[in-house]
C-alpha cells in the first residue's frame, strides 16, 4: 500500500516566551499604595499585597522588586500625586491668605480620603515608621518634608515682597509652622478628627501665620 506524502509542515511560529501580562503595572501599583497607606509598612504582609493587586507573589517581584523596592515605588507614586495636585496652587497669583487656605484644603482632601476610612499622610506615616531604621526611605522622606518648606517658604517671600506680611516676618519660619501644621492635621485625620476641628486648627494657624483678618 503506497503511504501518501504528507504536505511539507509549515515553519512554526517562535514560541512565546512567558506568559502576558495580565494586568496593569500603573493600577497594581496604586493598589499596593493604598494598601501600604492604610496598614502601613510592617502589617501589610506579601499575602495582602497579592491580593490587592491580583498579582502572584512571582509577578509582583517580577514588577516592582521584594516588598521594600514596592513601598519605595508607592511612596514616590504618593509624593508625584500629592506634588501634582498642589503645584498650581503654588504657581498661582493670589492672596496668601487665600493660598494658604486652598494649600491646606487640598492636604485635607488627601489625608481624609480612603474607602475605610482617612489614611493621613503617607510621608508622616514612613517618617514614623521605615524612615527610622532605614537610611534610604529616611533621605526620600527628609527630602519630601525639604520640598515643601521650600514651597512654603517662596509663598511667604512673595507674599512680603507684594506688602502682605510686615518686614519682620521671616519666610523661612513661617514655611516651618506650615510645615508643622500640614504634619499636625495628618496625623489627626489618621486618628479621624472631625474635618470641621482640622480646619478650624487650620484656620487658627493661618491667622497666627498672616494676621487676623480685618
Amino acid at each position: 500500500m503506497v503511504q501518501k506524502s504528507k504536505p511539507p509542515a509549515a515553519a512554526s511560529e517562535p514560541k512565546r516566551r512567558g506568559r502576558p501580562r495580565a494586568y496593569e503595572p500603573d493600577v497594581a501599583l496604586g493598589k499596593a499604595l493604598d494598601l501600604f497607606r492604610t496598614q502601613g509598612f510592617a502589617a501589610t504582609s506579601l499575602d495582602d499585597l497579592s491580593e490587592a493587586t491580583g498579582m502572584n507573589r512571582p509577578s509582583l517581584y517580577g514588577a516592582f522588586g521584594d516588598k521594600r523596592e514596592l513601598y519605595i515605588k508607592s511612596y514616590q507614586r504618593y509624593r508625584e500625586e500629592a506634588r501634582a495636585s498642589m503645584v498650581e496652587i503654588f504657581r498661582q497669583e493670589m492672596p496668601v491668605r487665600q493660598r494658604l487656605e486652598r494649600i491646606f484644603a487640598s492636604a485635607l482632601n488627601i489625608y481624609l480620603s480612603g474607602e475605610t476610612g482617612p489614611r493621613g499622610c503617607f510621608t508622616v506615616v514612613t517618617a514614623a515608621s521605615e524612615a527610622v531604621g532605614d537610611p534610604d526611605i529616611r533621605a526620600m522622606v527628609l527630602d519630601g518634608l525639604n520640598e515643601l518648606d521650600k514651597g512654603f517658604a517662596s509663598c511667604f517671600r512673595r507674599a512680603k515682597e507684594k506688602g502682605e506680611l510686615p518686614d519682620s516676618a521671616d519666610p523661612a519660619v513661617l514655611a516651618q509652622l506650615a510645615s508643622a501644621t500640614v504634619h499636625s492635621i495628618a496625623i489627626r485625620s489618621r486618628a479621624r478628627v472631625s474635618r470641621k476641628e482640622l480646619e478650624a486648627i487650620v484656620k487658627g494657624a493661618i491667622d497666627v501665620m498672616v494676621g487676623g483678618k480685618s
